[in-house]
């Protein structure tokens, strides 16, 4: 047995040093030192700057004329000086529209309207204007000349005034920190960016955006195992080839065997897809990635194929793994389909995926798992061998997978003794794992609303007619409408009793639920994998039922059949499109218009029949129909007996159960007698 490849060295970045955890390298401490130092030097230039801005007439003026000037430093038309004794501005001789509080203040700023002014202030403080200094050859500032006070005619000699004149185009402190500092902090966030960059893409502020949104589930958190997952065997026994690959790959590398790639679960929604992933990762112990397929499309071209790259090198990482896709068809839809063309940033998305899979190495033991519920629009290069090349198909379970599916949700709930679980399997054909949670959720929740100890039967009954008819609507019905629809519930119900090969009547009931006054119940009491042409047939009768009722009995037709020749229209036109049950037509397929999933495919694609074969087969749907009604129309009017005293049964009771029905009018019609139809319908299901 050959001995399990030793892993690769980490990965380091293109400048030798080794990312950390978080995508990038640790913040240098200069640099929050130097931030700091930064916020220091403004919050020092801001609260070193008390300076009141006053007036220069009168207030200016009047500290000069009263000597109260200390000092003076004049840069071009302005001047910062300090008072010797504080005083109040406003003062009170000054007008103070604002109202504000005088305020006392012993530094202040003034503006000069003019160079005269200046030189005015300055005579008159008993000093001469003075340019600023220069600095000698040697760089030393030579002393400056005090100025000698001048004496006034009217005032007696007062103290000197320090001045000091500079030149208006010397840079001071503010000026350093307002043009330097932005300028420092600019340079340490590009360092810091470029610091944190692994690539174009995948860090700095674009890291977020770009990084793979998969979600980790480890084992060591909430495990699921394939004992959890009831009713999919075969699926189950399918993937359990994929389980004993990541437990032991040196058993299949032995001779030279290859685990596929990608495996592609194919089922309708709520079958338990996503279950069963989660089920293999618990099964294997192995981490487990999960990632909608609708997370890799942004409004920018290229950060879907990104967060792909991103997502599959964490794989790579942590292999084995096992790396699930929910919902691959809103990415790895057919490239360049619908009106206009394709969509650039899913298909390059697409093309990434495709690349990915592509580059997996064989001992890589990576597991790609995706879950869609529309293969048929998925592109071809998806499905090749190599990439998804093992398709698992999840169907609906049969009645045996929803008793177990039953048993494993109600397994926490209290249960009366006359819970049948087994009555309730087979009354829930065609359900899947989803629903069975639903209708056991829906029964407890029911129960609780009554302050029941137990989930007895009634509470299931009544959980599977929410689930099936809609929830019951309380509105009042008119008497008349009352019993028209009740005329009409009793025409499907009495056509499909009368009929041995339709699915067997449950329950009629004429209290308004969902969107319809009114709803007859069938349940199949069998799983079935195809119907023959007399099944189809009888199905098409119990659906115009209602509305021959209404012919019978008024007529005249009302607007409550709509959805039953929706219904009956969709039923015939498949048998003579798709089911070759027309003689006229023949054993031919056409395809459906309504089956492609994209806009405007069907614009450029030829048709696969004529306009006189598309005449023909509209006529044939009417003839199937017409039939159809007239037999149901008929049947009524041989029992119209039976019609009219099960309506009055069910004006009185408002719904009626199978023994009611046979106290009524007697046993349903006897088992089906055309077995030949039966076998033909299976042979054309599963065909050699």
């Amino acid at each position: 047995m050959e001995s399990r490849p030793p892993q690769e060295p980490s990965r380091r970045s293109a400048g030798g040093r080794k990312p950390n955890a978080a995508g990038g390298s640790p913040t240098p401490p200069w640099l929050w030192l130097l931030l700091i130092v930064g916020f220091a030097l403004i919050f020092w230039q801001l609260s070193s700057k008390p300076e009141t801005t006053v007036s220069y007439i009168p207030f200016f003026l009047d500290q000069v004329q009263d000597g109260n000037i200390k000092s003076l430093s004049i840069q071009g038309g302005e001047a910062r000086g300090e008072l010797r004794t504080k005083q109040l501005y406003p003062s009170a001789t000054m007008p103070n529209p604002s109202g504000a509080l005088p305020t006392p203040i012993t530094k202040f700023v003034v503006n000069f309207p003019s160079e005269q002014a200046i030189n005015d202030i300055v005579n008159k403080l008993g000093a001469k204007p003075e340019k600023a200094s220069q600095p000698d050859e040697k760089g030393n500032k030579p002393a400056e000349k005090e100025s000698k006070p001048a004496e006034k005619e009217s005032k007696p000699a007062q103290e000197s005034v320090k001045i000091d004149i500079q030149p208006p185009n010397t840079a001071n402190t503010l000026i350093w920190v307002t043009f330097l500092l932005p300028t420092f902090l600019i340079l340490g966030l590009v360092y810091f960016m470029m610091r944190r960059a692994r690539d174009q893409f995948d860090g700095g502020i674009l890291g977020s955006f770009v990084k793979s949104p998969a979600k980790r589930h480890d084992k060591s958190k909430q495990r699921t195992t394939f004992d959890e997952v009831a009713g999919l065997e075969n699926a189950k026994s399918e993937l359990q080839e994929i389980v004993e690959f990541l437990k032991n790959p040196e058993k299949f590398q032995r001779l030279g065997g290859r685990i596929p790639k990608g495996v592609l679960l194919i089922g309708p929604p709520g079958s338990g897809k996503t279950l069963l992933a989660r089920a293999v990762a618990g099964e294997a112990g192995v981490p487990f990635f999960s990632i909608s397929g609708s997370e890799f499309i942004q409004m920018f071209v290229g950060v879907g194929a990104s967060r792909v790259r991103d997502m599959f090198k964490t794989a790579k990482e942590s292999s084995p793994c096992i790396l699930f896709i929910d919902e691959i068809d809103a990415v790895g839809r057919v490239r360049g389909a619908g009106l206009g063309g394709g969509h650039d940033e899913r298909e390059q998305t697409l093309n990434q995926i495709l690349t990915e899979m592509d580059g997996f190495s064989p001992n890589e033991s990576v597991i790609v798992l995706a879950a869609t519920n529309r293969p048929d629009v998925l592109d071809p290069a998806l499905l090749r061998p190599g990439r998804f090349d093992r398709h698992v198909t999840v169907d609906r379970p049969t009645k045996k997978g929803r008793l177990a599916i039953l048993k494993v949700h109600s397994r926490n709930i209290p249960l009366d003794s006359d819970v049948d679980l087994e009555g309730i399997a087979r009354g829930t054909v065609g359900m899947s794992g989803a629903d069975l949670a639903n209708l056991v959720n829906e029964a407890a929740l029911l129960a609780t609303r009554e302050d029941k100890n137990q989930v007895d039967m009634a509470d299931f009954d009544a959980a599977r007619d929410k689930i099936i008819m809609g929830a019951k609507r309380e509105e009042f019905i008119t008497e008349k409408d009352k019993r028209a629809t009740a005329y009409h519930e009793i025409g499907h119900a009495l056509v499909g009793w009368l009929s041995p090969n339709t699915d067997p009547v449950h329950k009629v009931t004429i209290i308004p639920r969902g969107r319809a006054l009114g709803v007859t119940q069938f349940l199949p009491e069998e799983d079935r994998l195809g119907y023959s042409e007399s099944q189809v047939d009888a199905k098409l009768a119990v659906l115009l039922g209602g509305r021959a009722a209404e012919r019978l009995i008024y007529s005249d037709l009302t607007t409550g059949a709509a959805e039953d020749l929706k219904q009956a229209t969709r039923l015939a036109r498949m048998m003579v499109t798709q089911w070759g049950m027309s003689e006229r037509i023949g054993p031919v397929f056409f395809r459906a218009s309504e089956e492609h999933p994209f806009l405007g495919r069907e614009m450029s694609e030829t048709r696969d029949h004529s306009e006189h074969t598309a005449q023909v087969i509209d006529e044939e749907v009417a003839r199937i129909l017409r039939e159809a009604d007239e037999r149901a129309f008929h049947m009524l009017e041989d029992h119209r007996e039976d019609l009219e005293r099960l309506t009055e049964a069910l004006i009185e009771r408002e719904v009626l159960s199978v023994s009611e029905i046979e106290e009524l009018i007697g046993k349903r019609a006897g088992p089906p007698t055309n077995v030949a139809g039966d076998e033909v319908a299976a042979s054309l299901d599963n065909p050699v």
